[in-house]
């Protein structure tokens, strides 16, 4: 037992607060009044919810009814409440509705549109308020009853809505991020049908999605022995014709492996064709994810989230994912906020003298925002010079990877804070010398084939977004782009008509600009 006591320095003992989760229910109630006010509690499914009202004592005003989720009941129920309201002299009634996926929706949105304050309470707070008057019986009466306590104890919450570009930014980052993991899947499944009948075909190569020629030519082949009977001359031709570039030493390779290679499984054609449709789907998939990353980075030069590309590691679809399961940082009053509702603290076990104070993390959070942070910290470990020798350091020390990957992650948080609250240029050893947003920016469009005139305007935007003291940097970043597209003539963009009209509104910002010279003078 004495292995597992481990104490806390008091001073980093959280404070003990009495004071329920919403303060504004006890002013509330002072000033209307206890038998003025009411809730009218909601337990939604997905095609109908169950429903009751109730005064702040308990005393039920409408007993539970079922209203399905059309606009003639839910209009219904909405005038019964009000008839309700009336005939009992009420001055304030809240509408309590439970957090269920999206099936919530549809009835908070008909309360709130008929001017009635509407909460949201989380299926845990009603489980809890359940479990002590009806453990193991769960029904939507009992759940309804649970509900009424939970908002009494103030756990009625205000949810802040998500609007405008952020609300863009998180359907198309989530729509994406779906489309990434099932694009990865494709990617394992056409692996293992390409290996039956080509054994040891991608390790001929160092990436097999990134290679122009790999899966062509697996297309071209389909087994070991068709490679061979195609040989240099045949393939050199068929290369040409479709417009790919090999390297000779690469189909030297390739033939090698084909001499030795085991023979391909039964039923190959069969699995050439299985593996060429995954392909396909692969495809079509990877179109898709671009012409979405497209769009995202047209959102995210609204936000100020566009200012953390100055940090090396951190490119359009980290800030895009941050910004979209964020939202606008006037909702965080410090970094605390972000991570606490992320959940990127541990958990804490105390009784007595045991205590089991660094856990692992809490289960109870966002998790698509600990996600977003998590990926956060993994780029800034392997791309950013400092994060990357703080982690080596740890890792001396024999620190868990995951535990690196969250401290990375909570000292990323403080920092983003600063420069999404003030919109300054970051000054920490993390960025020194820090990354040109704007060069980032026409990077990622010429990679991703955006058009010339999105490309334009969304460096506009942009531009607004930085400080002052950045468009010296980024003006230096984008001549020495400029000068390098000139030499080199590369890309699909006319950087050469796109970037001077750019520079152009940077150099002369700056120059406008009095030196300390002359403002002192």
């Amino acid at each position: 037992m004495a292995q597992l006591v481990r104490r806390r320095k008091k001073s980093a003992r959280p404070k003990l607060a009495l004071s329920p989760p919403s303060g504004e229910l006890a002013g509330m109630i002072r000033e209307v009044g206890v038998d003025r006010f009411a809730f009218v509690c909601v337990d939604p499914a997905k095609l109908r919810s169950r429903w009751m009202m109730t005064d702040f004592l308990g005393s039920i005003l409408i007993a539970p009814a079922t209203v399905e989720h059309t606009s003639a009941h839910l209009k219904a129920a909405v005038d019964r409440v009000r008839m309700t309201v009336q005939e009992a002299g009420l001055k304030t009634v809240w509408v309590i509705v439970e957090r269920t996926g999206q099936y919530h929706l549809p009835v908070q949105r008909a309360f709130a549109a008929a001017g009635f304050t509407t909460r949201i309470v989380h299926p845990f707070a009603t489980k809890q308020y359940r479990v002590i008057d009806n453990p193991g019986v769960k029904t939507d009466d009992t759940d309804l009853v649970a509900q009424h306590r939970a908002a009494v104890a103030g756990f009625g919450l205000i949810e802040r809505p998500i609007e405008g570009v952020y609300r863009t930014l998180q359907l198309l980052s989530r729509h994406r991020r779906d489309l990434v993991e099932k694009s990865s899947i494709l990617c394992c499944q056409l692996q293992e049908h390409l290996h039956l009948v080509m054994p040891g075909y991608a390790k001929c190569f160092d990436d097999l999605w990134k290679s122009p020629v790999a899966l062509p030519i697996a297309r071209r082949t389909g087994t070991p022995q068709a490679l061979l009977d195609l040989g240099v001359t045949g393939l050199t031709r068929w290369l040409r014709e479709t417009n790919l570039r090999c390297r000779a030493s690469t189909i030297d390779r390739l033939l090698a492996w084909a001499r030795e290679a085991a023979p391909p499984a039964p039923h190959e054609i069969l699995h050439q064709r299985i593996w060429t449709a995954l392909d396909e789907d692969r495809l079509a998939k990877r179109r898709e994810i671009q012409a979405l990353e497209r769009e995202l980075v047209t959102a995210l030069v609204q936000t100020p989230f566009v200012l953390l590309m100055a940090i090396p590691g951190i490119n359009v679809v980290s800030a895009a994912e941050l910004a979209a399961e964020m939202g606008p940082i006037a909702h965080y009053a410090n970094p605390n906020a972000i991570t606490g509702r992320a959940g990127l603290f541990p958990s804490r076990y105390q009784s007595d003298e045991v205590d089991l104070a660094n856990g692992p993390l809490i289960r109870c959070a966002n998790r698509r925002l600990r996600a977003a942070l998590l990926r956060i910290g993994d780029n800034l470990v392997v791309n950013n010079r400092w994060f990357r020798a703080a982690a080596d350091v740890q890792r001396i020390r024999q620190v868990d990877e995951r535990k690196i990957r969250v401290r990375a992650a909570k000292q990323f948080t403080r920092l983003a804070y600063v420069v999404l609250a003030d919109r300054q240029v970051l000054r920490h050893p993390c960025c020194q010398p820090g990354d040109a947003i704007l060069a980032k920016l026409s990077e990622f469009h010429r990679q991703r084939e955006a058009p010339a005139t999105q490309l334009l305007a969304d460096l506009k935007v942009a531009v607004d977004q930085l400080p002052k003291e950045a468009y010296t940097h980024e003006a230096d970043a984008l001549s020495a782009k400029l000068q390098t597209h000139v030499t080199r003539r590369h890309g699909p963009a006319p950087l050469g008509e796109l970037l001077p009209p750019i520079l152009a509104r940077l150099t002369k910002t700056t120059s406008a600009e009095p030196t300390e010279a002359q403002a002192s003078s």
